[in-house]
């Protein structure tokens, strides 16, 4: 697991101190216009792609292989998105970005591989760790939206929809990206979930699982009604998410979609695959 210390403390002050705003100084009107001519300068920096009636959508870049499945061919900035089952779905979704320069943080996934978590595309150095939240989890995820751009979280408790709707508001006025895993949650704007998932790699009775050819599917408002499909290698060979463009020439063993992951739904590195092997 990575979890730099010195990072995550530095965060974990930053945000405190932007929520308390009794301990806040009151800046100066020549301060606060320089803030605000530089918040209008990063606006404007950010990708985007054409939205409703043609209106300009800021967006966080995806890995080529969910280009297809996201309407706006990105994580739309103050969207909430829902990832089903699948740990390494969640953690490919928000690689681009990462991959990208944008800080994410991973809240309740205690015994999140690491290693998995780089070969998808998620880069360590600008991630922030939050293992166990406890039930306060909902003031740590309002907490990190206001820092960084994309936050993943497995709710260890159910939230009501009024707590959902806050959090979703705080969302959309910070620009964030929020991805919900493994549950329901109230006004997301899409859901991906693996409808099948052929393994390859073994051969007759011997040999280690290399890589897994899946079917996502993308449904929710975001999509207006219109069901997307797509196949991916989740993993490749590599370790990484690539379009499932050709048949691979191995065997394949076809498992069903909630058995892909570990029990918990977290990813098995490829350092432990050993772990898979069968003899």
């Amino acid at each position: 697991m990575f979890e730099d210390s010195r990072v995550v403390g530095s965060l974990e002050a930053r945000t405190l101190g932007a929520l308390d705003t009794a301990r806040t100084p009151k800046r100066s009107a020549a301060d606060r216009a320089a803030v605000l001519a530089e918040l209008r300068a990063e606006l404007a920096a950010r990708p985007t792609t054409a939205g409703v009636a043609g209106r300009a959508v800021p967006t966080l870049p995806a890995l080529p292989a969910f280009v297809d499945l996201l309407p706006d061919r990105g994580l739309r900035r103050g969207a909430s998105y829902t990832v089903e089952g699948s740990t390494m779905l969640g953690l490919g979704l928000v690689a681009g970005a990462s991959r990208a320069g944008s800080w994410c943080g991973l809240v309740g996934m205690p015994t999140l591989g690491a290693e998995a978590a780089t070969g998808l595309g998620v880069d360590l150095s600008r991630l922030a760790l939050v293992p166990s939240p406890g039930r306060q989890w909902l003031g740590v995820v309002a907490a990190l939206i206001d820092v960084l751009d994309v936050v993943v979280i497995r709710p260890p408790t159910p939230a009501y929809d009024a707590e959902a709707r806050r959090l979703a508001a705080r969302v959309r006025e910070r620009g964030a990206v929020l991805v919900v895993q493994g549950s329901d949650w109230s006004g997301s704007e899409l859901r991906l979930s693996i409808t099948s998932s052929t393994w390859h790699g073994l051969g007759s009775g011997h040999g280690h699982l290399t890589s897994r050819e899946v079917t996502v599917e993308a449904t929710g408002r975001g999509t207006g009604g219109r069901r997307r499909t797509s196949r991916l290698w989740l993993p490749d060979q590599a370790g990484g998410i690539s379009p499932a463009l050709t048949a691979s020439p191995v065997s394949p063993v076809t498992t069903d979609a909630a058995t892909v992951d570990t029990p918990d739904g977290d990813v098995i590195p490829f350092s432990e695959r050993r772990l898979e092997r069968v003899s």
